[in-house]
């Protein structure tokens, strides 16, 4: 058996290419979607993060302001600093890149942005909202799982799922979309006994626990969808996956790639969701 590569990058440069016609008919109408992106201290991952999600929206036509605050910032004054975006109308999404310093609350932080705004997904109201199958917002990492999957046309209803890692970012959204799309879930994580039993079930198997190589093709079935959200540096300090990629070829049925997988995806569903508020602001 070959193993298909999911190539997330390509799927992502589609998506973007459907976003700016959608951007170029909402400019049509004297809207120019706009995301406000937050980041507190000099973390250089996350530095990167924010340039790549600034340099997409800018390649879409989505306005993007960036907000850098020092480390030391007060709670109080990063919230201040997001009720002025909630009211600014020209801004249709906010993110706080995390994350945060330690003195600050990071659930506060989240909370304090309008949920019509919460581009990310993570505000407790959109929380909920997926819980009970009506979101208005998707978290956009299970949000990118899923249009990769659909766009290999897995069958989810009636498959067994079993997710490694249980984020409120990334495990337990997805576990609630694939429940919603019939699928049978288990949520695992890094320190499930006998966590091999649980892969070897999957059908289609998400890993995201940020430990590299956690599993390898000795815990799969044959035929298995893998999709690998984490990334990590080996011991030659190449980024790798949360898969051992090498060892699943042959007996995995498809796997997404480290990079170019799950990662661009993200930032392609970020903007769909900053397209989508602007659009409900029209709908309104």
């Amino acid at each position: 058996m070959k193993t298909k590569i999911i190539n997330g990058l390509k799927l992502s440069a589609k998506i973007r290419e459907d976003l700016k016609n959608k951007v170029n008919q909402l400019i049509d109408k004297n809207i120019t979607p706009g995301l406000a992106v937050i980041i507190v201290g000099n973390n250089q991952a996350s530095q990167i993060y924010v340039r790549n999600k600034v340099k997409a929206c800018n390649e879409v036509g989505i306005s993007s302001i960036e907000e850098a605050y020092s480390h030391d910032i007060s709670e109080n004054e990063l919230i201040k600093n997001i009720h002025r975006l909630n009211v600014d109308e020209k801004i249709n999404g906010i993110l706080v890149q995390l994350p945060l310093p330690s003195h600050i609350d990071t659930s506060k932080i989240i909370e304090a942005i309008d949920p019509k705004k919460d581009v990310d997904g993570f505000h407790v109201i959109n929380a909920g909202l997926l819980m009970t199958g009506k979101p208005m917002f998707l978290p956009c990492t299970p949000y990118g799982i899923i249009k990769l999957l659909e766009s290999e046309n897995i069958n989810i209803r009636g498959s067994e799922a079993v997710i490694v890692g249980a984020s409120n970012i990334v495990g337990k959204p997805i576990a609630m979309i694939l429940l919603q799309a019939g699928a049978t879930v288990t949520i695992c994580n890094s320190k499930t006994k006998n966590l091999k039993e649980h892969t070897q079930r999957a059908d289609i198997l998400i890993v995201a626990t940020g430990k590299p190589n956690i599993v390898d093709g000795t815990m799969i079935k044959k035929g298995a969808i893998l999709i690998d959200v984490g990334i990590n540096r080996d011991n030659q300090n190449k980024i790798c996956g949360d898969i051992n990629f090498d060892s699943v070829q042959g007996i995995a049925g498809a796997i997404t790639p480290v990079p170019g997988g799950v990662g661009p995806m993200t930032i392609a569903m970020l903007l769909a969701n900053t397209v989508k508020s602007a659009e409900n602001k029209i709908k309104i």
